[in-house]
């Protein structure tokens, strides 16, 4: 199989049942003990919009036919092992403290703080590894060129997932403006929802392709809109269509865009980032319709 299927469907839905079972693959390919084995299943396999392994998959069909397609299904694999174990941190009592994640206890609920952290550390690791495995290759040649620019992207989004976090622990109770929030979320959520989209185009585009910056310049835009429309949720929502505590911004005194601006020039600004995200992948045409349902559900979702 060289990609999923271009067809008038939910497009979200298929990757979802594509990622729960190669997540479930990869995890079964890792020997660990127990309880480590148990919580990692737990920090990944109690699903989630999956949206990051979802944008490799969109990303991937601008291509009617991607011979690297193997390389695109370990890509969304390892940015949602990167995910899940940011999440996993993040509940901790030193971070966040939430109890509930996927409208489940949260990992260190579950199974303790010291194995939750271990959890988290060995997603991260587990992640490289399958970047650069025979995972999902069905007789494919691995190309060491996309899988070295794959793990470049990765780990550099990682990173700045982490400075994004210290950022956004540093501006808890304090004024902050409008750039300085959007570089917490550019680094804390964006840069992964980019990664997603970048490990999938480094598999069908030379990095000369005006393609390239055109995918850049989406991903950029749909992560910010990702993040506002989770600060709009945050306020707006409840505990159970998120499966996580509603209202925690407001508890902490987070820096958040409903806090900065209000609660509907946010839903403003985050139409506005999508409006951006839209004219980007215009340059696409019709071979980016797997992007736009994407970005169409992540404009209106609830949770």
């Amino acid at each position: 199989m060289t990609s999923i299927p271009n067809v008038n469907a939910d497009v979200l839905q298929q990757a979802q049942q594509r990622i729960q079972q190669d997540l479930q693959t990869a995890l079964e390919a890792f020997s660990l003990p127990e309880p480590l084995k148990a919580a990692v299943f737990h920090a990944v396999m109690l699903g989630g919009k999956r949206v990051r392994p979802a944008l490799c998959y969109a990303t991937s069909n601008l291509k009617l036919e991607n011979p690297n397609f193997a390389a695109v299904r370990r890509a969304a694999v390892a940015i949602e092992l990167i995910h899940c174990y940011s999440l996993a941190h993040d509940d901790l009592p030193c971070m966040d403290n939430d109890l509930l994640r996927r409208g489940q206890p949260t990992c260190h609920v579950a199974f303790g703080e010291d194995t939750a952290l271990l959890a988290g550390d060995i997603l991260q690791s587990m992640a490289f590894e399958i970047l650069g495995s025979r995972l999902f290759d069905q007789g494919q040649s691995v190309v060491a060129p996309i899988v070295l620019k794959q793990m470049q992207i990765l780990a550099t989004a990682s990173s700045k997932m982490v400075c994004g976090q210290v950022l956004d622990l540093q501006a808890e109770g304090k004024h902050v403006d409008q750039e300085q929030l959007e570089n917490i979320h550019r680094n804390k959520t964006g840069a992964l929802i980019l990664a997603g989209i970048m490990m999938a185009a480094v598999t069908i585009f030379e990095g000369t392709d005006p393609a390239i910056p055109k995918l850049r310049q989406y991903g950029q835009s749909i992560g910010l809109a990702f993040q506002v429309q989770d600060d709009i949720l945050d306020v707006i929502s409840d505990t159970q269509a998120l499966g996580k505590t509603a209202g925690k911004d407001e508890q902490v005194d987070k820096s958040t865009y409903p806090a900065l601006m209000g609660l509907e020039q946010a839903k403003n600004y985050a139409q506005e980032l999508h409006d951006q995200a839209f004219q980007a992948l215009s340059y696409f045409g019709n071979d980016a319709n797997d992007l736009n349902q994407i970005s169409k559900f992540l404009l209106s979702r609830k949770s």
